[in-house]
């Protein structure tokens, strides 16, 4: 049975990059056979008309979803694969950084594997700023203490999913940049298989990135709030202990002395303990959350 795909482009004010990007998007779907989707995010420039011109220009019948309100990068790539019917789907940036040979190379490899999932990995090329590589770093460094990680490049733009399985999994996954991360990090998770392959990137063609360390911190409470949705003990466990030891490290001094137990180790202890009770709560409504 001959697998199909469907790549899917969120924009957002790229009417530069779409005009010298997006007909080489075109004749590549045309010529290999993909679907191709294109959501515009609500773009304040003239996203939508250049898009809508170019349609006019090709006998080439792609997709153009149009949000009236912006709902942000995860949210544009959503309604983007909601609307797939495509066996994979396959997401790339409309700002003509990502080569669509790439797009070729990971879905021969995710018929070759049949993976879940395929992250376009950056791994040794250099990033667009300084800024954007700390955020990178800092969403890297957390994910790994929270959960365990055998995929280097989480928040790449570049993925082939399994579309059935990644429509299974859109309701937990936000819709702002930590998307990306966040749809990585429930694959994993939730044990399928997930590998990396090799990509490259140019230099952006137009407009600038908003990528940066305050977007590294909205994805870090989002992968926090996935954990503690998934796998809660990963985050109540290690603060109760914390407290229940410097408590009964605190307590001995006094202890010892025979001073009795000091209200400050009491009250680290009590701490330690209340964390611990709030994690058991946390574990019944995870897995109430999981069997729904």
């Amino acid at each position: 049975m001959s697998k199909t795909l469907t790549i899917i482009m969120p924009a957002y004010n790229e009417e530069e990059s779409l005009r010298f990007f997006f007909p080489e998007v075109l004749s590549h779907c045309k010529t290999s056979g993909y679907d191709l989707i294109v959501v515009n995010d609500a773009s304040k420039d003239d996203t939508l008309k250049v898009l809508n011109n170019l349609r006019a220009g090709t006998d080439y019948d792609f997709e153009i979803i149009s949000h009236k309100v912006n709902k942000g990068y995860g949210g544009a790539i959503k309604s983007g694969i909601e609307e797939s019917k495509t066996d994979y789907v396959v997401t790339i940036d409309a700002d003509g950084q990502h080569y669509l040979s790439d797009v070729d190379k990971l879905f021969k490899k995710v018929k070759g594997t049949d993976a879940d999932l395929i992250v376009g990995s950056r791994k040794g090329l250099a990033s667009a700023s300084t800024f954007r590589s700390i955020g990178k770093n800092i969403i890297r460094f957390i994910a790994k203490l929270l959960m365990e990680l055998p995929i280097y490049d989480i928040n790449s733009g570049m993925k082939i999913y399994n579309a059935d399985l990644v429509k299974r999994y859109l309701k937990l996954t936000p819709n702002t940049m930590a998307f990306s991360d966040i749809i990585t990090l429930t694959f994993i998770h939730n044990k399928h298989l997930v590998i990396e392959e090799p990509i490259q990137i140019k230099e952006r063609l137009k407009g600038e990135s908003t990528i940066g360390v305050r977007t590294a911190f909205e994805t870090v409470l989002e992968i926090i709030n996935m954990i503690i949705l998934f796998n809660p003990a990963r985050i109540f466990l290690p603060i109760s202990m914390f407290f229940f030891v410097f408590g009964i490290g605190w307590g001995s001094i006094f202890f010892f002395q025979g001073k009795g137990l000091s209200i400050g180790a009491s009250t680290l202890l009590l701490m330690g303990l209340l964390i611990f009770l709030l994690g058991l709560i946390a574990e019944q409504l995870s897995a109430v959350r999981k069997n729904q």
